[in-house]
């Protein structure tokens, strides 16, 4: 059986749905359609389109240049959370202690025959010391400390450059080091980089080619999708123009704030994924109603592109708003890793926007027909399908909504269950230097040697007594001797029994800051991890109320209606659920693992559920706006609240449907290419968006509007009298 989403109406139905593009011509065109704001935007970017394509094509070109050089300048650190003990305590090993902190070089040496007092063993400590210091990124190496096992030896060397000075030296580093295990006889001793800058190296390398893998399926999928959805080969490529206009430009200003300031190298991952997809759904819902207002008005395109801009352009402001204050909400977590990723999204979401809102009606025209395929239709672009769907939602809406809802929230279950935790090495995969050192101060030194506990004693106490303390605490296995500072301050450190990403080692930390005397510093890389999941817990409270309240103010202003604005909040908020319920299912207990590529660490990212939060919120309001945006309308110009239903998912049910696959097919390919956190991200918020399209904004969100009625759309007269008048009518 076959389905035509462009089966053509009865005559007398489709002129009910032209009027929506009736709107009055030239007479009228001062009052209704050149005095509303975007309105004005759109006809003046169609009228000057020269102008405007030009200014882009040198805004784009001007800033692109600087597009390739962003990911090397992109900072793998910026995890501290500001104004934390841990940092404090990193702030004086830098300081007192050579830059002994989490962000030094660690070289570990193994072998599985060779006494550390052999001849040889000697030789290679001796040949790591030399590769050390013929680096300038770091500094003097510090005597080898012997594992537990006899035949296992570490060196660490402090950075005397900032963090991400810091990653690029352990690149050179790593090249040299690496050369010691395969210039000795039979490999008999192995030799390996690890530590934070060297983690960083690696991940950022392999970050890289997942980031490219991803692109390369994802530009060809989406005009896949786009050529099918559109039927046009020139409709199709203005998403993808618009949206590449507005990531280079973003990149090149990103680039130049590196120049003063750190970014973090998620920032680059997160808002070109976010970037790409909302400019592309952007782009398909103006470039919808514009052909259908073009329909309408065949011998005025730059009427068509008012009309577009003041009805699909105006929502696309909204959602557009509605992401922005959602993004902004994680600038509340004083983690400068998660605030340089919110502002780099939201710099490139406002690209995005800006090109949707002047570049892409002077891109509008009559031509945008032109290279039609087999299956493209003219016409309005109403579709019987979907309206009949609602006509099926009606029938059986009580049932529909409950069934819908409880399939959400079978989905949301894992959630009760959902254990979080700091990324683990096995984000790397198993051949990286990084992870090999990692594996090898694990075996030698026990579990929590690769993340030892760094104990800052101030000057004039007794530190002996204190590493005794250190020693005696349960979970810590070993603590090698005191080391002066250069300020009279000691550091003990000191390694736990467990891994170091694991909570039994997360909860040594309050232990010791507990049963330590005041004054006495407890960081190193646990104890960042500590602070970190302690700060994204108690913000997660603060930034869910914000994005929640702001979000429900915003759909109030754009919708003009309170009962609507709350469903469309609680909606979202099912549909979060049900996506990190999804995450859950896969992260946590590993389902599907093999699949994407990926070993389970057990737990889903600490950083995840607060940072996705944001991003899957904006994306359901995203679909929301859209979807409500349309109803209103209808039912502006109805009074039936029943029709405005009808009409608008015949109307905007396709363009959704089309912009879900753009999303979907964007999100899921990051997930099948990228990193574990890209993985994340990817299936969270492909499921996401595949749940809101197609269950809750096609199905309940219609449900529910049918079981209200036209209560959905009361406004109190007190609040009508306060909020600007917003129409989406034309």
């Amino acid at each position: 059986m076959s389905i035509d989403f462009d089966a053509p109406e009865s005559e007398a139905s489709l002129d009910a749905h032209q009027e929506l593009y009736q709107t009055p011509h030239h007479d009228d065109l001062e009052t209704d359609v050149e005095h509303p704001p975007l309105a004005r935007i759109g006809r003046w970017a169609h009228a000057n389109r020269k102008f405007v394509i030009v200014a882009w094509v040198v805004l784009a070109v001007g800033l692109g240049v600087f597009a390739p050089k962003l990911e090397h300048a992109l900072s793998g650190a910026m995890w501290e959370v500001n104004g934390s003990e841990s940092l404090a305590a990193r702030d004086v090993i830098d300081e007192q202690f050579g830059g002994l902190s989490s962000q030094s070089a660690v070289v570990v040496i193994q072998s599985q025959s060779t006494p550390i007092d052999d001849p040889v063993y000697q030789q290679v400590i001796d040949d790591v010391n030399a590769r050390i210091l013929a680096e300038p990124g770091f500094g003097q190496p510090m005597p080898a400390q012997p594992g537990m096992d006899g035949m296992t030896v570490m060196i660490q060397a402090g950075a005397n450059v900032d963090p991400t000075e810091a990653v690029r030296a352990a690149g050179r580093l790593g090249d040299d080091i690496a050369e010691l295990s395969t210039d000795l006889a039979d490999d008999e001793i192995a030799v390996a980089l690890t530590g934070s800058p060297a983690f960083w190296d690696d991940f950022n390398a392999v970050n890289r080619e997942g980031m490219m893998k991803a692109e390369i399926l994802t530009w060809p999928v989406t005009a896949i999708i786009l050529v099918i959805a559109f039927g046009t080969l020139a409709a199709a490529g203005l998403p993808l123009v618009l949206t590449a206009a507005g990531l280079l430009a973003s990149m090149g200003v990103l680039y130049g704030i590196t120049r003063t300031t750190d970014l973090s190298i998620w920032t680059l991952n997160f808002a070109m994924m976010f970037a790409l997809a909302l400019g592309i759904d952007y782009a398909l819902f103006i470039v919808t109603r514009y052909r259908a207002a073009l329909h309408a008005h065949p011998d005025d395109p730059q009427h068509a592109a008012g009309i577009a801009m003041d009805t699909a352009g105006k929502a696309v402001l909204f959602s557009g708003i509605t992401v922005l204050i959602s993004l902004s909400s994680v600038l509340l977590v004083p983690i400068p890793a998660f605030r340089s990723m919110a502002a780099g999204m939201m710099l490139s979401v406002g690209f995005v926007l800006l090109a949707a809102l002047t570049l892409l009606p002077a891109l509008l025209g009559p031509g945008i027909d032109k290279f039609a395929l087999p299956w493209h239709t003219k016409g309005d672009h109403h579709s019987d399908f979907f309206a009949g769907l609602a006509d099926r939602v009606q029938a059986h809406k009580v049932l529909v909504a409950a069934g819908s809802v409880a399939v959400l929230l079978a989905l949301a279950l894992p959630l009760l269950g959902l254990k979080t935790g700091m990324p683990g090495i096995t984000v790397l995969p198993q051949d990286e230097q990084a992870r090999q050192g990692y594996n090898m101060i694990a075996d030698g030194f026990g579990p929590g040697g690769p993340g030892p506990i760094q104990v800052i004693v101030p000057a004039g106490r007794d530190a002996q007594a204190i590493a005794d303390q250190v020693m005696a605490t349960d979970g810590i296995v070993m603590a090698f001797p005191p080391q002066p500072g250069a300020d009279g301050a000691s550091i003990i450190q000191a390694v736990g029994g467990y891994d170091p990403s694991s909570a039994e080692a997360l909860a040594l930390v309050p232990t010791l800051r507990t049963e330590l005397p005041d004054g006495v510093l407890v960081g190193g890389p646990v104890a960042e991890n500590y602070d970190l999941d302690r700060t994204l817990s108690e913000k997660a409270p603060l930034v869910i109320g914000v994005v929640l309240v702001l979000g429900f103010l915003l759909l109030i202003l754009a919708l003009q209606a309170v009962i609507v604005a709350f469903v469309g909040v609680i909606f979202n908020l099912l549909s979060v659920g049900a996506a990190f319920g999804v995450g859950a299912l896969v992260f946590q207990h590993g389902m599907g693992a093999d699949l994407l590529g990926f070993d389970s660490q057990g737990y889903l990212t600490s950083w995840a559920p607060l940072f996705f939060f944001a991003l899957v919120f904006a994306i359901s309001m995203d679909y929301t706006v859209f979807l409500l945006a349309s109803t209103r309308e209808h039912f502006d110009r109805s009074g039936d609240a029943n029709e405005a239903v009808r009409g608008s998912l015949g109307h905007v049910g396709r363009p959704i449907i089309a912009a879900a696959g753009v999303m979907i097919a964007v999100f899921y390919t990051f997930a099948i290419a990228g990193t574990l956190p890209m993985k994340e991200m990817g299936l969270i918020l492909g499921t996401a968006v595949l749940l809101d399209a197609f269950l809750i904004r096609l199905v309940l969100v219609p449900a529910a509007l049918f079981i209200i009625g036209n209560k959905a759309w009361w406004l109190p007269r007190w609040l009508d009298r306060i909020l600007p008048n917003v129409k989406f009518a034309h």
